[in-house]
């Protein structure tokens, strides 16, 4: 719905992993470092660094992210071909 509606560009933040993608670039961005770690393959950016540096650092490094992905580079979902999104539930999730 977002591509119909025009937009260019996905930011979309996972605690979890998924190997979410659409037909527009979509920027997965993990909530903790040991995501990124583990599903390097699905995530753009690890904002789990915000507990390392600090918050200019981080921020500086995810406008410069975003601004390559504008100017051409691919995101993981458009390296790996993923166009779908995988739910799944383990226990309890509030």
């Amino acid at each position: 719905a977002l591509g119909a509606a025009g937009c260019h560009l996905v930011l979309f933040t996972t605690g979890r992993g998924t190997p979410y993608g659409g037909f527009i670039p979509t920027v997965k961005v993990s909530t903790n470092t040991d995501l990124a770690k583990r599903k390097p393959h699905w995530i753009d950016f690890d904002a789990g660094k915000l507990l390392t540096f600090t918050t200019e650092e981080v921020l500086e490094d995810f406008i410069n992210y975003i601004c390559s992905v504008c100017s051409g580079t691919l995101t993981k979902n458009e390296e790996n071909g993923f166009r779908e999104i995988g739910i799944w539930k383990f226990g309890v999730t509030l």
